[in-house]
């Protein structure tokens, strides 16, 4: 059909052009020239008038006609050239003349009118901001043809997108002038009067008995009544959001079983900047659930698709949840009977839930399925990897040729390539490219975008007494293999998906080097992380009678770590177990500042670290809509105190650890507790992604930990401990320390001077991303907290938090990294016994990338 259209277009077009031909020659010719109508003749002389910019014999030998060429006037010869020329949309008008007959000789003229030239332009009444997108969306620029077409084309564009904005009254017009400084040039003048936003007085419902009004009106999301001092939805209105609010009427009424529900009438009135809206209802009768009859399964039987479908007679009929539990459109993952037939091969398969009776208030359903023949994967590919090798991509791609299809496959892999860092997860598309039925099978090619997957840190800041700066280079996507061929350096060796991290932290009084490297596919054939890093970090002492650092008093930190993270198969593949041994050695030198009794001597960190966590948020890393992660770890020293023969309790008694006089030496007995560091960590970490409506996410956040001792005589290390409040970016971690983030309070005022032994937060976080592009990933978020310190178990109440509230902003951009502001406001004080909250504090992102 598609094709005997285009042919009787065609057909039409071409009739066209020949009655437009035949025309123009019998205006011209029949009072000065006789001519046969349909002769075939010899072209003489071919003329081109009206012409400005282009030269006549530049036209003529585009239009393929030639002295001495014989034609047929009128034709087909003429008709394809005005045709061909009328194609290049660089005239306003098209006419061919017979200038003179002399037997079969026929001399011509072609007369053109050339559009004219757009040599300037001038947007005003736009924002500058997006007269940027208005030109490149109506592909105005210099040296454009100016056809009334492109100009009604872009006069209707841009008032259709402010009207679509609410700006119902807006009005746009062009102007076009001569400009003298070129030939056919003109300049062209877009003004825009967008006048206000047309908002909504009132929106009147009848009919409705079973629901209020005012219940009935918090479906409109969009169209919203104006309200004085509402600003986080101000009232307009756009018709397609409009149309989107009476669909989620319906689908409430639906929800409830009003099975019968209809909008009679609706009426928009518009009276200037105002607009009323009458709404017409028929509420009907609520309905119930039937019997709900399978029809044309064979592969489950009706009690497993009734357990899947979750519905049962006389439940009161839900329209939008029936839809759902078949295909639910808004979940890839979602369980429903579609995708239950869709995960186990059934690619073919169509559902479709159909009313057989209704009798009273009871609707009865036959849920036909075609089940069709199971399909399974054929070719596997990938395109747009311009960086990162095949074999990288392979591996995580969970569709295998030759397997079973499986919808959750296909979304799975999304996820792991999402997740992989190394492309933009927005714009990863799994595409069918040969679907055949008949063979039961499928080609399914990934296509992908590459995205910048190394980092500059830079970062800034006041802390421990002075700026703090920090460098690090991460190459996320590295590759090992490559290091010694020179070709490969575009900065540095990449594709392997290998990450490889240098960074360097200083300040006046400490300095931290570290070097880190890991392979996320130990021997290529599982997924086994393995990992390893050293690192370097000197304190100096403050001397407080000249505010400067003294070098020779220093507490040195050297430390190396070897990890192994598995990924496991159950309870299910989302899990990872992951176990780390390390090795710290600290060196004090005449280093007396109350951390320890001690100041010269040396301790030793040698610790087993054990983690299980689960990661199944989608697909965004950056902006995940979905799922949840948490981790549980548990972090040990070995126990020495069960094979050493030191009482720790009574070493102030033994005349190795006093001093002359008699009295216990402090130094001694401390440099003994600690010689060997002892003790035991446990960290819960959760988060929690639930899609509210729309883009809006709601992110739940929970943290726990806990420092303990094996042996309470030795007691609790001065190592390891928690530091709370602030941005929680670390600033040295020159003892083990950890930094909590709880924004509204200044950095580390939750904990003691020595760090917290015990620690929780909680955390709401309401997110809504501005624009998810590749060059930019922008989201705004707002939130609510609560975490406290505490020195030791006893101490710990989970209820006595200190709370904060606030708001912030997130970019992501590939150039710059991670770069991100917060608003916080402390409701209580960081002091004991002061009723005054903090107030607000301001905390600060930064993060660079290339």
């Amino acid at each position: 059909m598609e094709k005997l259209a285009n042919n009787l277009r065609n057909h039409l077009l071409h009739s066209i052009f020949l009655c437009l031909t035949l025309i123009s020659l019998n205006l011209i010719t029949a009072q000065e020239i006789t001519f046969d109508k349909g002769k075939i003749y010899e072209i003489g002389e071919i003329n081109v008038t009206g012409v400005k910019t282009f030269s006549p014999q530049t036209v003529v030998a585009y239009t393929g006609l030639r002295k001495g060429q014989r034609i047929q006037i009128p034709g087909e010869e003429i008709s394809a050239t005005i045709n061909k020329l009328w194609k290049l949309e660089l005239f306003s008008d098209i006419e061919f003349f017979i200038t003179k007959i002399d037997g079969d000789v026929a001399d011509l003229e072609l007369y053109i009118q050339e559009l004219p030239t757009l040599s300037d332009y001038t947007i005003k009444g736009i924002k500058k901001g997006k007269i940027e997108s208005i030109v490149k969306d109506t592909d105005i620029k210099k040296g454009k043809k100016l056809s009334k077409n492109f100009l009604s084309t872009t006069k209707n564009y841009i008032q259709n997108k402010y009207r679509k904005d609410g700006f119902l009254n807006a009005k746009v017009t062009i102007d076009t002038k001569p400009d003298t400084t070129g030939v056919n040039n003109q300049k062209m003048l877009i003004s825009l009067d967008r006048g206000d936003r047309v908002k909504v007085r009132s929106v009147n419902m009848n009919g409705n008995s079973i629901y209020k009004t005012k219940k009935l009106l918090k479906k409109f999301k969009n169209t919203k009544v104006e309200f004085p001092g509402r600003f986080w939805k101000r009232s307009k209105y756009i018709e397609a959001e409009y149309e989107e609010d009476m669909k989620a009427l319906l689908d409430f009424y639906k929800e409830k079983g009003y099975r019968d529900a209809r909008i009679v009438s609706d009426t928009v009135k518009i009276d200037d900047d105002k607009i009323d809206i009458d709404i017409a209802l028929q509420e009907g009768n609520r309905y119930y659930f039937g019997k709900i009859d399978f029809i044309g399964n064979s592969v489950y039987s009706d009690a497993q698709l009734s357990r899947v479908l979750g519905l049962k007679s006389g439940d009161t009929y839900n329209g939008v949840l029936l839809r759902q539990r078949i295909a639910d459109q808004t979940k890839p993952d979602g369980e429903d009977l579609t995708n239950l037939y869709q995960n186990n091969g059934y690619l073919f398969s169509s559902i479709n839930p159909v009313e057989v009776s209704a009798a009273n208030d009871t609707i009865n359903f036959e849920v036909r399925i075609t089940e069709g023949k199971p399909a399974y994967f054929n070719r596997i590919s990938v395109r747009g990897n311009d960086r990162t090798n095949d074999h990288v991509i392979f591996r995580e791609i969970r569709t295998r040729p030759g397997e079973l299809y499986s919808k959750d496959k296909v979304v799975r892999s999304v996820r792991e390539l999402g997740q992989l860092g190394f492309f933009d997860p927005e714009q990863i598309s799994p595409d069918f490219k040969d679907v055949d039925p008949n063979a039961g099978t499928v080609d399914i090619e990934y296509g992908l975008v590459e995205k910048g997957a190394s980092q500059i840190e830079l970062q800034g800041g006041y802390g421990g007494g002075g700026f703090i700066g920090t460098l690090g280079l991460s190459f996320n996507n590295f590759s090992m293999r490559n290091i010694w061929n020179k070709d490969e350096y575009k900065p540095v060796p990449m594709g392997d998906g290998q990450q490889l991290a240098l960074r360097l932290q200083a300040s006046r009084f400490f300095e931290t080097y570290s070097f880190s490297f890991a392979e996320p596919w130990l021997g290529g054939e599982q997924p086994v992380r393995f990992s390893t890093s050293i690192s370097q970090t000197t304190q100096y002492r403050y001397d407080y009678t000249t505010g400067l650092a003294n070098k020779g008093q220093y507490f040195k930190i050297r430390g190396i770590n070897l990890g192994l993270a598995k990924r496991l198969q159950v309870p299910d593949d989302y899990f990872t177990l992951s176990q780390t041994i390390g090795f710290q050695y600290f060196d004090l030198n005449n280093y007396y500042t109350g951390l320890f009794t001690f100041g010269d001597g040396v301790s030793n960190n040698l610790f087993y670290a054990i983690a299980l966590s689960r990661n199944n948020t989608y697909t965004n890393p950056i902006f995940p809509v979905g799922g949840s992660s948490f981790t549980i770890g548990a972090k040990f020293s070995f126990p020495y105190s069960l094979v050493g023969n030191i009482d720790y309790g009574d070493l102030e008694n033994q005349p190795a650890y006093q001093n002359a006089d008699g009295t216990a030496n402090r130094e001694k007995i401390d440099q003994e507790k600690f010689r060997w560091l002892e003790y035991y960590k446990l960290n819960f970490e959760g988060s929690w992604y639930t899609r509210i409506v729309g883009k809006l996410i709601l992110k739940t956040h929970a943290e726990f930990g806990f420092l303990g001792a094996y042996n309470n005589e030795r007691g609790i290390i001065p190592f390891e401990r928690y530091y709370l409040g602030g941005d929680g970016l670390a600033q040295y971690a020159l003892d083990g320390r950890e930094m909590v983030a709880l924004r509204g309070y200044e950095n580390q005022s939750l904990s003691s001077t020595d760090g917290s032994t015990v620690y929780n937060k909680f955390s709401l976080e309401l997110r809504y991303p501005i624009t998810l592009k590749p060059s930019a990933s922008i989201f705004a978020l707002s939130f609510l907290e609560a975490g406290n310190g505490y020195n030791n178990f006893r101490e710990f109440n989970p209820f006595n938090s200190k709370r904060s509230a606030g708001f912030g902003v997130r970019i992501f951009m590939p150039a710059f990294g991670l770069l991100g502001i917060d608003f916080g406001y402390g409701f209580d004080s960081p002091l004991e016994n002061d009723l005054n909250p903090h107030g607000w504090e301001t905390h600060f992102i930064i993060g660079q990338q290339f």
